[in-house]
């Protein structure tokens, strides 16, 4: 059985891709606290390949990694890859867009999910990026979820991500998305056929 290192800091995100990943023979291990990954690229890609490669070469173990966040047309994409720092919790984030965004009327928007996988050497072997569209609500709705999920109505659904139960935001979100793309090459992938090479 293969260890491969998520790239993450975070026991909720290695809990949330241990569910995406559960059918695959992998053991996941969060990434040792003491590797920092200086998050410089410009889209969820460079990001995800950056945090992947770098843990890898670190840990000297596959690793994986995602980049994830919310793009905005009207406001140029923004928060884009700075999601996760456009305020200093999820209420003043969500204030910060609503705010931005005022009565503007074209609220179309996306969650982009980017991922990674590395081989111990720092070289990207399998990549994705997974889109979900949708919009902007004026206000919250939902009490689940969290981040931007209370104003990210998912039309297709007709709902929030905060009104989406846990398993039909795994299926539905730009996350999901990504790992149904991700998961044929994963399942046809072979370590060893890379470690001897």
């Amino acid at each position: 059985m293969t260890t491969v290192v998520v790239a993450t800091g975070n026991p909720g995100k290695l809990a949330e891709l241990k569910d995406y990943l559960e059918e695959l023979d992998w053991t996941l291990a969060l990434k040792p606290k003491e590797i920092e990954v200086e998050e410089t690229g410009t889209t969820f890609l460079e990001n995800a390949r950056l945090k992947a490669s770098e843990v890898a070469i670190a840990t000297n173990s596959w690793a994986i990694a995602d980049d994830s966040g919310l793009s905005v047309v009207a406001l140029g994409g923004a928060p884009g890859v700075y999601s996760s720092r456009y305020g200093d919790s999820d209420a003043s984030r969500i204030n910060r867009v609503l705010r931005e965004l005022g009565d503007e009327t074209d609220r179309r928007a996306e969650f982009v999910c980017a991922i990674a996988l590395s081989k111990p050497d720092g070289t990207i072997v399998i990549e994705t990026e997974g889109c979900c569209p949708g919009s902007i609500l004026t206000a919250g709705q939902g009490a689940g979820g969290f981040g931007y999920d209370p104003i990210f109505f998912v039309t297709s659904r007709g709902k929030t991500f905060a009104q989406m139960s846990n398993t039909e935001k795994e299926r539905f979100s730009h996350r999901g998305i990504a790992f149904d793309q991700l998961m044929p090459a994963l399942r046809q992938l072979k370590f060893e056929e890379y470690e001897s090479a």
